[in-house]
């Protein structure tokens, strides 16, 4: 049995490389997204009533992993990337369906030039990514307190975040009104975006990731990450 699942838009997001995009939704509630819809669904009537909800779950499709072979096992990077789980038991992008899901924050529905569009905040997501479907969060339904996270139960320890004078200078001339940079940048290298397996290795040792329209370059020193470079690309 084969299932056709068609896309129904597209989200636009800071993170435009793998490396450096939060593990978990939430994470980075300063991460804005914009989802434009495909022709098909470009309809506001599509998304009437849903400003009531302030959280929703995106479902959406690891379209960089899609043509990768999966594997029964997975390595988790919370457990060091050396300790092998079942797919299943893990929110690897390695799977059958390539198919993702995140819980967001509702910002705005809105319209331009013909072309609609859904903001929300904190995801976790590829820019590009394509988006399968849409539902409300319910919070009676889906929210259970009691629950048991397994090897993932806890939230993961989070990292200081300094910056040099030159740092400072670059991003005071880069500031937009749009998006608060610095907390951006602070939020997303406070989740220590390097692999499990290099996070106990040298000190020192230069980093960097592609955010927005800027090449951030950061050093690890002891448990903070001092950001040393924020260049706009062209």
């Amino acid at each position: 049995m084969s299932i056709h699942i068609k896309p129904i838009g597209i989200i636009q997001t800071p993170y435009k490389q793998k490396f450096a995009i939060p593990r978990q939704p939430g994470l980075v509630p300063s991460a804005l997204g914009t989802i434009f819809f495909e022709n098909e669904f470009n309809d506001p009537n599509y998304l009437r009533g849903l400003e009531q909800f302030s959280h929703l779950w995106l479902l959406f499709n690891f379209h960089q992993t899609a043509d990768k072979p999966h594997s029964p096992l997975v390595r988790p990077p919370r457990l060091g990337g050396n300790k092998k789980q079942g797919v299943f038991a893990t929110r690897s992008t390695f799977r059958p369906n390539n198919i993702g899901m995140s819980v967001v924050e509702f910002v705005s529905i809105e319209q331009k030039n013909k072309q609609l569009s859904l903001v929300v905040r904190g995801m976790d997501l590829l820019d590009g990514t394509p988006i399968l479907d849409i539902k409300p969060y319910i919070p009676y339904a889906d929210s259970v307190p009691q629950a048991n996270g397994g090897f993932a139960h806890t939230a993961p320890t989070l990292m200081q975040v300094e910056y040099t004078a030159e740092a400072n200078e670059q991003l005071l001339y880069l500031q937009n009104n749009e998006t608060n940079l610095k907390t951006l940048i602070s939020e997303v290298l406070s989740q220590d975006p390097r692999p499990a397996y290099q996070t106990s290795k040298e000190q020192n040792k230069p980093y960097g990731m592609t955010l927005c329209n800027l090449n951030i370059q950061w050093r690890v020193v002891e448990n903070s990450n001092i950001v040393f470079s924020v260049e706009k690309i062209n």
